[in-house]
């Protein structure tokens, strides 16, 4: 029967290299095609791993909290009587090849424990300590372990006097102005110490003696010897940590200077009387059996209409064209505690506001628990980022290459607005859309910008 290897796979467009999380199967387990042999950690989500075979999973190649790139072999599934020793050896054995090194894998042997970095040599660090998420295997926190009985003896030293500058004679050096302030002050020149050149006595000089006559004044020639006084260390633990970066925002730290080097952006921001889609909102959560409407429910429904007639905007940079969809695939960004993920809403131009409020929510809850399939990770054509629920007026958001551009909103805020009434309060939200500059111009921006917000204004029109 045929070997099969079994190997990281590519489970997203920008993915180089995986995190073998768990294998569901052991070395000698019988696997059929189609089950799931391990869990694997990608730059945006958790993904179960499928075998393309049957047979006897034979070789484990990457351990569990091992990382390999995309392509590598990570283990062989065959029958017992087959040979695999060429497979093996083809793969180095288990060590991950040049490649997987770049790719920051570690070599690992499936009867041993994951690699260790190599600690600091100094003392006052512990070893790294394993993230309890994701197990023993997992690479955690370098920690600075300095208790208070490790940390060196502070010391300092009491200042020695020094005897004031005299000029030949006896005569005290002092500037004029000086003079002037000690006369003023009652300061004796011949008690202070000058610190202008020469040792001559300046009016910051006078300043200070004057505030702490105490210690301008001379020491006695029996004064004591300064001596060196212990200080204890008032804040004990850790000075710092290194905290290694998880594979989600090791890809963000890699690609967001690939977006906003080489991507010229321009922002285009305008502001939002959201006073009538707030009480549209109200209105239909308040009827029963309806799901709850969120304001990103409504701003995804807005953008998905005026893409469609806009479709410069749903467009991305492609080297020697640009590509403009006809469909609006909405990216919207999700806020995790170890980086951001864009999750995929697919056709949201074909979907109602009930529909989009529905899908969106399981997509964000899916999101933070790193459940999203393959297909929901890639594919965006337009991206919404909202910051509004922590109570952020206004910011920029970074292109999320290929596509063309990506909308920050604010919060939905209670302001003071003028009407025809006079003075009155009013609802307002910021909305700042970040354009790559080699697909469209701001004009071009602007004028999308402004089709969004007039539908907000006019949010009946949402629910056709």
């Amino acid at each position: 029967m045929a070997v099969t290897k079994v190997v990281m796979p590519k489970l997203s467009e920008q993915m180089e290299a995986g995190k073998v999380i768990k294998w569901l199967k052991k070395e000698g387990d019988r696997v059929q095609s189609g089950d799931i042999l391990a869990e694997v950690e990608t730059d945006k989500a958790d993904v179960e791993m499928e075998a393309f075979g049957s047979g006897v999973l034979r070789k484990i190649l990457v351990s569990a909290g091992d990382k390999a790139p995309v392509g590598a072999l990570i283990g062989v599934i065959a029958e017992e009587g087959d040979d695999i020793n060429a497979v093996v050896a083809q793969a180095g054995g288990g060590a991950p090849s040049a490649a997987a090194s770049s790719a920051g894998a570690k070599p690992a042997m499936a009867d041993r424990p994951a690699a260790v970095p190599p600690q600091p040599k100094s003392e006052d660090h512990a070893e790294r300590t394993p993230s309890p998420s994701k197990g023993p295997e997992s690479p955690g926190i370098r920690r600075a372990q300095e208790t208070v009985a490790q940390q060196p003896v502070v010391t300092e030293m009491a200042p020695r006097p020094q005897a004031p500058a005299a000029a030949d004679g006896g005569r005290v050096k002092a500037s004029p102005l000086a003079r002037k302030i000690a006369a003023q002050s009652g300061v004796d020149l011949k008690l202070v110490h000058g610190s202008g050149p020469g040792g001559r006595i300046v009016r910051r000089d006078v300043e200070a003696a004057a505030a702490a006559p105490a210690a301008a004044a001379a020491p006695s020639a029996a004064a004591p010897s300064p001596a060196l006084r212990p200080v204890t260390p008032t804040v004990t633990g850790p000075e710092y940590e290194d905290v290694a970066l998880s594979t989600m925002r090791a890809a963000i730290a890699k690609r967001m200077p690939l977006s906003k080097a080489p991507v010229p952006h321009f922002y285009v921001t305008s502001e939002v009387a959201m006073d009538r889609a707030w009480e549209l909102r109200e209105e239909l959560n308040g009827l029963e059996g309806q799901p709850k409407i969120s304001v990103n429910d409504l701003v995804i429904r807005t953008c998905a209409l005026t893409l469609l007639h806009h479709p410069g905007v749903n467009a991305s940079f492609q080297g020697e064209s640009i590509r403009v969809f006809h469909r609006v695939h909405m990216g919207i960004a999700v806020a995790l505690e170890e980086g951001l993920i864009t999750p995929v809403l697919r056709d949201a131009h074909a979907k109602t506001l009930a529909q989009i409020a529905v899908e969106a929510r399981d997509l964000a809850e899916r999101a933070r628990q790193r459940k999203l399939r393959t297909q929901e990770l890639s594919g965006a054509t337009f991206s919404i980022s909202n910051l509004g629920m922590f109570d952020v007026r206004d910011f920029s958001a970074i292109i999320n290459p290929p596509e063309g551009a990506i909308l920050a909103v604010g919060s939905v805020r209670k302001v003071p607005v003028v009407t025809d009434e006079g003075l009155g309060v009013g609802r307002r939200m910021a909305m700042t859309i970040s354009c790559d500059h080699r697909v469209m111009d701001g004009a071009m921006g602007a004028r999308f910008l402004q089709d969004v917000k007039r539908l907000l204004e006019e949010p009946l029109r949402l629910l056709v």
